[in-house]
C-alpha cells in the first residue's frame, strides 16, 4: 500500500524544536557522525571491493583448472522440472508463507506450493541474463512456488547443484543466449551448456571453498558487510535517540547501550534521568555466618536513625548464611521506611534481608560515583518515595521493586564528585558542631538540605 503525502498534511507536519543551543550540539554531533561514518564505510566498501575480486578470482581459478576432467552437458546431470512450474498473475496471487520465485529470485509470497525441496533456478529471460548485476543461478530449499521466468533444475548430489550454481554465474551465457530487446535462455540451449564435472570429492571441496569466500563478501552477519552494517545502523541509532530525546523531552533510558546512552545524554543536555536498577542491582552473594566478623555485621536494628549511619556491636548475628556486602554498597533499612536509615558501606560484612544492599553494576561503574548514588538515596524526595510504595500498616516494609524503579538524575561523572565534595564539606559542618549548640546544628542542618536539593536538582545544560 503506498501512503499519499499530500502538500496539506505536510504543511501541518508537527517538528519538535528543542533551544537552538540543544539544536546546534545535536546537528554537530550527527555531523561529525555522519563525516565519520562515511568516511570508515568508504574505506569498508573499497576493502570490500577488493575481496570481491579476489574471490571472483580464485573462483575463477578453480572452476577453469586445466586439468582433464569430465564434461557433460546440463541435462545429462539433472532433471529439468520446468513443465511444473505455473505462473500466477499479481491479481490472482493470495497471500501465504511460501516464496514465489522469478527469474532473479523471490519476488511474492503465496499461500500454496508446487515444489518441496532442492533445487537450481537459472533465468530463462530478462536484461539480466547480459548484465549479470545479480547471480543467474541460484539454490532454493523447502516449499515453493516458481513462475515460468526460471528453470527448474534438480540434481542427485547437493555438491553438483552448488558446483553448476558457481559455475555458470562465472561464465558468459552469450551464445547459448536469443533474442535482442528480450534476452531469453531457452530450455534446448540451456540443455547444451557443458559443464567440466570434476569428481564427486573434488567438487564439494571446490564448493566449501567458494561458500566461505561468498559468506565473507555477501553475508551481512560476517565479515566486511558485517562491519558496514553495524556502522549504519549504529549511526541510525544514535542518530534517533537524539532526535526522539530533542523531541519528547523525556530521558529515561531503555535496556539498550545504557552506558552509550547515558553518556550520550550527559554530554547533550547535561545529565540523564535513569532508574536505579539500570545502573544498580541487589547484591545476593552469600555468606556464612562463622565468616563474618560480628563487628562487620549490620541488621536494621542497629542502622541509625535519620540517615546517623550505623552503630556496629559485638553482637553475633543468629544464622546460618547472610548478604555479603562490600565496600560502596548502600545498605538501607528496609522496614519501616520512614525512619531513614541508610549507609555508605566502607567495609565489607554480612547483612540480612531485611536491609536491602544495593550495589553499582559492574558495566556502569565508570559513570556512577557511589557516594552520589548515596546521597540520592539518602533524600527526603528518595524516602517518600519508599513509604509510599511500602506494604504493611503497622510494620511497613518497603517493595524492592519499586525500589528499583526509583528514578534519579545522573549528571556527568565529574559533576557527580563536584557535588559529593560540597555535600560532604556541608556534612562534616554539621557533623563538627553536633556536640554543642543546638540551635546552630538546626539552621545548619536546613542549610544543608537546601544546598543539597538545590544541587540534585538540574536544568538541562546550554550548549
Amino acid at each position: 500500500k503506498v501512503i499519499e503525502v499530500t502538500p496539506d498534511k505536510l504543511l501541518n507536519l508537527e517538528i519538535p524544536v528543542p533551544p537552538l543551543p540543544v539544536q546546534e550540539e545535536i546537528v554537530r554531533i550527527l555531523d561529525t557522525f555522519t563525516s565519520l561514518t562515511a568516511e570508515l564505510t568508504a574505506e569498508l566498501t573499497a576493502e570490500l571491493t577488493a575481496r570481491r575480486k579476489q574471490y571472483e578470482y580464485y573462483r575463477d581459478a578453480l572452476l577453469t583448472r586445466e586439468t582433464k576432467v569430465e564434461v557433460k552437458t546440463l541435462n545429462q546431470i539433472s532433471e529439468n522440472c520446468d513443465n511444473q512450474r505455473k505462473p500466477v498473475t499479481s491479481g490472482n496471487r493470495v497471500k501465504g508463507e511460501y516464496p514465489y520465485y522469478g527469474a532473479s529470485g523471490i519476488v511474492d509470497y503465496v499461500d500454496d506450493y508446487i515444489f518441496d525441496g532442492d533445487y537450481l533456478l537459472v533465468s530463462e529471460d530478462g536484461a539480466n541474463l547480459l548484465a549479470r548485476s545479480t547471480p543467474i543461478a541460484f539454490s532454493i530449499s523447502g516449499k515453493n512456488w516458481v513462475n515460468n521466468h526460471a528453470h527448474i533444475l534438480k540434481f542427485k548430489e547437493t555438491a553438483t547443484r552448488k558446483f553448476v550454481e558457481y559455475y555458470l554465474n562465472s561464465i558468459s551465457l552469450e551464445k547459448y543466449i536469443s533474442g535482442g530487446a528480450q534476452p531469453k535462455l531457452n530450455q534446448q540451449n540451456l540443455n547444451k551448456i557443458p559443464i567440466p564435472l570434476p569428481p564427486l570429492d573434488v567438487q564439494q571441496r571446490i564448493v566449501n571453498v567458494l561458500d566461505n569466500f561468498d559468506s565473507i563478501c555477501t553475508d551481512l552477519k560476517i565479515g566486511l558487510p558485517a562491519e558496514i552494517e553495524a556502522r549504519r545502523k549504529q549511526y541510525e541509532y544514535y542518530r534517533d535517540l537524539l532526535l526522539t530525546f530533542a523531541s519528547s523531552g523525556n530521558t529515561i533510558l531503555s535496556e539498550q547501550n545504557r552506558t552509550d546512552e547515558i553518556k550520550l545524554l550527559q554530554y547533550v543536555f547535561g545529565y540523564a534521568i535513569v532508574r536505579l536498577g539500570e545502573i544498580a542491582t541487589y547484591a545476593d552473594t552469600r555468606i556464612k555466618a562463622k565468616d563474618i566478623v560480628s563487628s562487620d555485621y549490620v541488621s536494621v536494628e542497629n542502622l541509625l536513625q535519620n540517615k546517623q549511619g550505623v552503630n556496629f556491636t559485638d553482637k553475633a548475628p543468629v544464622g546460618d548464611s547472610f548478604i555479603q556486602y562490600v565496600e560502596n554498597d548502600i545498605l538501607i533499612g528496609n522496614i519501616r521506611p520512614y525512619l531513614k536509615k541508610i549507609w555508605k558501606a566502607d567495609r565489607h560484612g554480612g547483612t540480612n534481608a531485611d536491609v536491602l544492599a544495593i550495589r553499582i553494576k559492574n558495566s556502569i561503574k565508570d559513570i556512577v560515583s557511589a557516594s552520589y548514588l548515596y546521597f540520592q538515596l539518602s533524600s527526603e524526595q528518595f524516602f517518600n518515595y519508599d513509604m509510599q510504595n511500602a506494604k504493611g500498616a503497622k510494620m511497613p516494609r518497603g517493595s524492592k521493586d519499586a525500589v528499583m524503579k526509583y528514578e534519579l538524575i545522573l549528571p556527568a561523572l565529574e559533576e557527580q564528585e563536584r557535588i559529593v565534595k560540597i555535600l560532604d564539606r556541608f556534612d562534616s559542618l554539621c557533623n563538627d558542631i553536633s556536640s554543642g549548640l543546638p540551635a546552630e546544628i538546626e539552621a545548619r542542618q536546613k542549610q544543608y538540605d537546601y544546598y543539597r536539593d538545590k544541587l540534585l536538582t538540574f536544568e538541562e545544560k546550554e550548549v
